[in-house]
């Protein structure tokens, strides 16, 4: 093996590093779900770019979970959004907001995904 096809390897190998470490590594930071006047804690999250806005949500345990989605893209990747712990999905209209609600729930974490898992959330549930 020569130097040139070293060079490519190596390089080929640290950009399949850094592209896992962008989608699969540590996430901090999120938007703080605000309770409702019926005491439901509520976050709006949009679909567009190839994600979800915001990705991380942080959520009170004990208490239910509105969600509302609002696609505004047109991929198919994200025409439905999956909550695979609470066996509950959603088909997401491009430009029509859609209500999802979950129960309440103790301290965790929690994903939700597009149907290919691709787009990828996660929602924090503590005290």
């Amino acid at each position: 093996m020569d130097i040139a096809n070293l060079s490519v390897t190596i390089g080929g190998l640290l950009l399949i590093g850094l592209i896992a470490w962008f989608f699969w590594g540590p996430k901090k930071g999120g938007s703080l779900a605000e309770i409702g006047s019926s005491g439901i804690q509520e976050a709006s999250i949009r679909v567009k770019n190839g994600g979800y806005t915001p990705n991380r949500i942080i959520v009170q345990s004990g208490k239910p979970v509105r969600f509302e989605f609002l696609r505004e893209e047109k991929a198919a990747c994200s025409e439905m959004v999956v909550f695979p712990d609470f066996e509950k999905s959603a088909t997401l209209p491009a430009g029509k907001k859609v209500v999802i609600e979950l129960p309440p729930m103790e301290d965790g974490t929690y994903e939700f995904t597009c149907q290919m898992g691709m787009y990828r959330g996660t929602m924090v549930v503590k005290k």
